[in-house]
């Protein structure tokens, strides 16, 4: 019996070998398909090409009696290193003109990973920083693009510092909420002016499928390459009113940020014993876990400057605790009718959404079930 255990090891070694020879085959065609791509400046990212090519593959998985949703997971992980390999060829530069592209704060993370960017595509990259700010009027002097990626209490203090700026540069920032930096960027400059809200981290590998939102400004046929480029780039493009933006900031990052910090501080408080935590946790449990544990891995100024950084955030989190202890009170008084008619008012709410997000997560709970330790 053991004897024919290793016999079939040895088969599945065969196969596994033969797998990776196809791999690597795969990721070589990725390559020069990345090499076009950067020729004649087509995006990293073709959303219609991906789902269309994951519908085949998953008919034909089903066709062949194997589960298409396990060829679908196969072929995403392929694609995110394929996405990875290709950021490195380079993209077309969007720009014909002449001119630099200036990072205020350029030294800081973010700062650093638009600077490769723009770099990979072929632009001249200035940073401006606390330390040379005094350099400004010289260093913007032919800027096609000034961006701000400064600390969002400082945003609008450090614009107002700004020198005057050519006619035709774009004046941007890359800040988390927009209609305040917005304004002050329309104040300081007559030429075109565009707000950016990049919905990631500086730690992404590449831009693909993530979301950078934009609100209009003034002259948007003059920022229009910049658009352009970050679509090369991989990225969503999100087109949104200022204020909009931020009221749907204040329910995406403020109250979502701030009940991950209460949560964390009451654990902490609780001194509840995270291993134990971790080893009992489901895979659902464990994300949430680990979403609260992300949040104290990074910059605590950064987080209390996005919680903080209007009234209408603070408000809504009143609103938020006030219903926090109405449902307290009815978990409190043991009434299951009620807390059973209020589940079912957001249920109804959430609609055909909630059995949408239900399929969705899975996929994510498979993965880190799979990366559990």
């Amino acid at each position: 019996m053991f004897k024919e255990l290793l016999a079939l090891r040895d088969k599945i070694d065969e196969v596994d070998q033969s797998i990776l020879s196809l791999i690597i085959k795969r990721l070589a065609l990725v390559a020069e398909v990345g090499e076009v791509k950067s020729k004649y400046g087509i995006p990293i990212y073709d959303p219609q090409r991906e789902a269309d090519m994951l519908a085949k593959r998953r008919q034909e998985a089903k066709e062949q009696g194997i589960s298409p949703v396990l060829m679908e997971d196969i072929l995403r992980r392929l694609m995110r290193e394929s996405y990875i390999s290709e950021n490195d060829k380079g993209f077309k530069k969007v720009y014909s003109g002449q001119g630099s592209i200036v990072i205020v704060g350029g030294n800081g993370q973010m700062g650093r990973l638009f600077a490769r960017l723009f770099t990979l595509s072929g632009y001249q990259v200035k940073t401006l920083g606390s330390k040379t700010m005094h350099q400004a009027a010289e260093v913007v002097t032919d800027a096609a693009a000034v961006i701000m990626t400064v600390p969002i209490n400082k945003t609008c203090e450090i614009i107002k510092q700004l020198p005057p700026l050519p006619k035709d540069c774009i004046l941007t920032d890359l800040t988390s909420i927009k209609a305040k930096p917005l304004q002050e960027m329309l104040d300081k400059h007559q030429g075109p002016v565009v707000g950016l809200h990049p919905m990631f981290g500086p730690d992404v590998p590449n831009l693909a499928k993530q979301i950078i939102v934009y609100c209009q400004g003034r002259d948007p046929a003059k920022y229009q390459w910049l658009i352009e480029q970050m679509r090369i780039w991989g990225a969503n493009l999100c087109a949104i009113d200022a204020k909009e933006h931020d009221k749907c900031m204040s329910f995406i990052q403020a109250l979502r940020h701030f009940t991950s910090f209460s949560y964390g501080v009451n654990l902490q408080r609780e001194q509840a014993d995270l291993e134990k935590l971790i080893v009992l946790s489901s895979p659902i449990y464990r994300l949430e876990l680990m979403m609260i544990g992300r949040l104290f891995a990074q910059d605590p100024e950064l987080y209390a400057d996005i919680i903080m950084a209007s009234d209408d955030n603070i408000e809504l989190i009143k609103r938020y605790y006030n219903c926090f202890g109405k449902m307290v009170e009815v978990i409190e008084e043991r009434d299951k009718a009620k807390f059973v008619d209020n589940f079912n008012e957001v249920s109804k709410w959430f609609g055909n959404y909630a059995k949408h997000f239900i399929k969705e997560s899975q996929a994510l709970l498979k993965l880190a079930n799979d990366n559990r330790e």
